[in-house]
């Protein structure tokens, strides 16, 4: 049924929050989405921290790729991605952002390794899980690279295969061979048949992402479980008058 679709908050609310900040993360926890999706990556001395991009240009005041940036400088910086209701915000760690999201919240948790920390990042993350006990709400979505690298550190860490793009015939079944329990197609590639495919293999479908009705209303038509909003109010919304 339409209104059982998993709202996730893409970077958090970002369509009208900083994204990957704790404003958007406190806005979709008030807003009450069953899921949120934010990235990690990694300073160059080891600090997990939320940043989508490999460069902090596009989203803070600063610039440079985050793994050459220390923690001290990334705290500097003002991550407001122009928002100028939220001057000042920081780009938040890993633990800060777990701390500020509610218990039960399912937790999509897209791991960026940098040109050397693959292992160290996907170690860090795979404790926080641990530590915290959230194996039953939180999963890493990443490349290939990252799935093994998260069944080699911690096996019952839940994954998500990404990459969809340029293998669509075989992506769903692949991340069934990769002991996935989700998998996050780029929208565009989302159909029934793909839907009818990837369920039949015990698989959650959550597209990346859209942010207009209709597009919405295509894929709950093609029977997806959750989608990626940068909107999640937008989905809401629609999930209330589809129901």
């Amino acid at each position: 049924m339409p209104n059982q679709v998993v709202v996730c908050a893409h970077r958090g609310a970002s369509g009208t929050h900083p994204e990957n900040t704790i404003p958007a993360f406190v806005e979709a926890a008030a807003l009450r989405c069953e899921m949120v999706e934010f990235d990690v990556r990694a300073t160059a001395d080891s600090h997990p921290v939320i940043l989508h991009d490999e460069t902090v240009d596009r989203t803070t005041d600063g610039t440079g790729k985050i793994w050459q940036l220390s923690f001290a400088e990334t705290r500097r910086l003002n991550a407001n991605a122009g928002h100028d209701a939220h001057a000042g915000v920081q780009i938040p760690t890993l633990d800060e952002t777990l701390e500020c999201l509610p218990s039960g919240m399912q937790l999509n948790i897209h791991v960026y390794p940098g040109p050397s920390d693959g292992d160290a990042i996907v170690d860090q993350v795979c404790q926080k899980i641990k530590a915290r006990n959230l194996y039953a709400t939180a999963f890493i979505a990443g490349s290939d690279e990252v799935m093994q690298l998260v069944i080699d550190t911690d096996a019952k860490v839940r994954r998500c295969l990404l990459g969809s793009q340029h293998r669509v015939e075989i992506y769903a079944q692949l991340a069934k061979q990769m002991g996935c329990c989700n998998v996050q197609p780029l929208h565009r590639i989302v159909s029934k048949e793909f839907c009818d495919k990837a369920h039949r293999l015990g698989l959650f479908i959550h597209p990346f992402y859209a942010d207009d009705e209709a597009e919405m209303t295509r894929l709950i038509e093609c029977g997806v479980d959750g989608i990626l909003t940068n909107y999640p109010q937008r989905l809401i919304r629609l999930r209330k008058t589809l129901s």
